[in-house]
Parts: structure tokens; C-alpha cells; sequence
């Protein structure tokens, strides 16, 4: 979409023509889509999709990331309508890029959430389009790994975090940010041996196999040699990337729910996400944004870059 077309039209989110493109639009105005991408439920010919899994009822400490998807929305819109800093290439311009709304689920029942979240980004995945998920509390990356592994067998992960997510928990009837990824690793569908988690500064006795590269080692070591390391972890094997923002010092991202000193400053995970770049990677999110306590917004800005890296890591190997 041209500037001179901009000026004649409104809300492109719903009044733009196509999928790829920069859309110049007062950043204050119109409707809050991820990027200025147009909302669609209907992804004939979508490259990716983003959608929003506004569920938080999963949490061990403070809530609101129910509110994420809607503030990370409307972060995104500060970014500038030119192509992402320093990929050497457009993909909001390469690629036809929706944004699917939210998913829709029942509140008072929770019970339901992971079939909920499964079905509706394989249904994303079944027109063709590839997704990036928006939280949330880190549970809903359980529903979408089991989507991504019913399509592209057994996944690696790479999780950036302050917390490993594999307590032990074998009661298939709870829900919790903090156990989902045990529950991935007992069904079978990530491989913890060719995944890895990033910034970890938080205890657990049994990391059940998962490589570990925690915050001190970032640090010390400095995040171009970990997305080296990264890359020989998972190899060549479909990945799904998950970026929960409290991987992020409390400097960088106050407003999340268990926010943990010493983490990754937000030069670091741009750094080592621009890395990454050539890893096959299927699917992704970020979560555990929570409005509430992000006062200035610094949280929901560093999470809508995450989730543009995402969408630029994505396209990078199908360019």
C-alpha cells in the first residue's frame, strides 16, 4: 500500500487490498492490528498468520496477561513501516502476513484450554499458514506445540526464559505455566535433547534432558556464541520458538507475572535472535506479557520486536 493510497483510506487493517506491504497510518489512530496487517479468518494465500491466545488463569503469581495479545498489538504499531532493522530484506513486503484476531474460548472453563488452543492454531495450519502466537501465560504454548508436532512430527524448542517449565506434573487434568513443558517432553512431541533454553536463572533438579544456557552464561559468553551453540543443538530438525519475556532483566520487562533479576537485557535477545537466522523454524510466540504492571509499556514493545524477529526468522529460510 502506497502512501498516496494511504491517504484515501482508513483502518487498514480491514480496508487494505493484500496481505504484503508497509502501511503508512497514523500510529495514534485506526484499528490495532499487529503491524498494520490485515485482519482475516480466511488465509487463502497467507503466508503467516499472528493470533492472539488471551488466557491467564494458569499462572503461579500475578495475572493479566489475558490483556497481552491486545497490548502487544498495540506496541507493534510504534515500529516504523520500513522492513525490519538489519535482515537484509522486507518480509512484511516477501510475505502475505494476517493477523487472525483472537482465539475465542469459554474463560470459566479452563479445563478445555489446551484442546482450544490446539485446535484453533491447527486450524491456522491447516489453511496453509504458518503462526506466530501472542499470550498469554506460557501454558498456551503446550496446545500449540501439540498443534505443530500433529503436523510436523516431533519438534526442538527453543525457549528463552527465567524458568525451565518442567516441574514434574503428571495429573493430565491441570493446567500450568509451569509444568507444560514436562508434559510436552512425557508426550513426545519436542525433543529435549535437540532443544535449548536460554537464560534460565531459576533451580530445578531435573532438566529431564533439555540443554540449559542460563543467564550467566549469556552474559558471559555474549549472545552470538549462544545462537551458535543454539544452532548445533537443534540442528536441521523443525523448531518451535517460544520467548517468554520475563527471559528479559525486570529493567527491560517489568510487566510480567514472576519477574526474575540478572536476565538477558534486550540488546542480548535481539542479538541472539537476528542469530539465529537459518534454523528451520515451523511456528513461535511470545507470552507472559502482563499489562497491569507494565507501566511505561517497555514490556509490550519488547515483545512486539520478538514477535517481528519471529516473523523475519521464519521468513528467512523460504526467501
Amino acid at each position: 500500500m502506497s502512501l498516496e493510497d494511504a491517504k484515501t483510506q482508513i483502518d487498514h487493517a480491514f480496508t487494505r487490498e493484500d496481505f504484503k506491504g508497509p502501511s503508512f497510518e497514523n500510529v495514534f489512530a485506526g484499528a490495532a492490528s499487529f503491524l498494520r496487517r490485515k485482519y482475516s479468518k480466511a488465509l487463502s494465500g497467507v503466508d503467516i498468520a499472528v493470533t492472539g491466545l488471551p488466557f491467564d488463569q494458569a499462572v503461579t503469581n500475578r495475572p493479566g496477561t489475558r490483556l497481552g495479545p491486545r497490548a502487544i498489538r498495540e506496541a507493534s504499531l510504534l515500529q516504523p513501516c520500513d522492513a525490519p532493522y538489519g535482515w537484509g530484506y522486507d518480509v512484511l513486503s516477501e510475505f502475505a502476513i494476517a493477523d487472525y484476531g483472537d482465539m475465542a474460548f469459554d474463560y470459566a472453563r479452563p479445563d478445555l484450554i489446551q484442546t482450544n488452543v490446539q485446535e484453533h492454531i491447527a486450524g491456522i495450519l491447516a489453511q496453509g499458514a504458518a503462526c506466530v502466537a501472542l499470550g498469554g501465560d506460557h501454558s498456551v504454548t503446550h496446545g500449540a506445540l501439540r498443534a505443530h508436532a500433529e503436523k510436523h512430527g516431533p519438534l526442538s524448542v527453543i525457549q528463552f526464559d527465567a524458568h525451565t517449565d518442567t516441574w514434574e506434573d503428571d495429573d493430565t487434568t491441570r493446567v500450568d505455566h509451569g509444568t507444560f513443558m514436562y508434559k510436552a517432553a512425557k508426550e513426545g512431541i519436542v525433543v529435549p535433547e535437540r532443544s535449548a533454553q536460554i537464560g534460565i536463572r531459576t533451580d530445578n533438579p531435573d532438566p529431564i534432558g533439555f540443554n540449559i544456557l542460563d543467564a550467566r552464561q549469556v552474559h558471559r559468553e555474549g549472545p552470538e556464541a549462544i545462537a551458535a551453540r543454539v544452532k548445533e543443538i537443534v540442528g536441521d530438525n523443525p523448531v518451535y520458538l517460544t520467548f517468554d519475556i520475563d527471559a528479559l532483566d525486570p529493567a527491560f520487562a517489568p510487566g510480567t507475572g514472576t519477574p526474575v533479576w540478572g536476565g538477558l537485557t534486550s540488546h542480548q535477545a535481539a542479538v541472539c535472535l537476528r542469530e539465529l537466522a537459518g534454523i528451520h523454524l515451523v511456528g513461535g510466540d511470545v507470552v507472559e506479557v502482563s499489562p497491569p504492571f507494565d507501566t511505561t509499556g517497555a514490556t509490550a514493545v519488547a515483545a512486539a520486536h520478538v514477535a517481528t524477529e519471529l516473523l523475519c526468522l521464519w521468513g528467512w529460510t523460504r526467501r
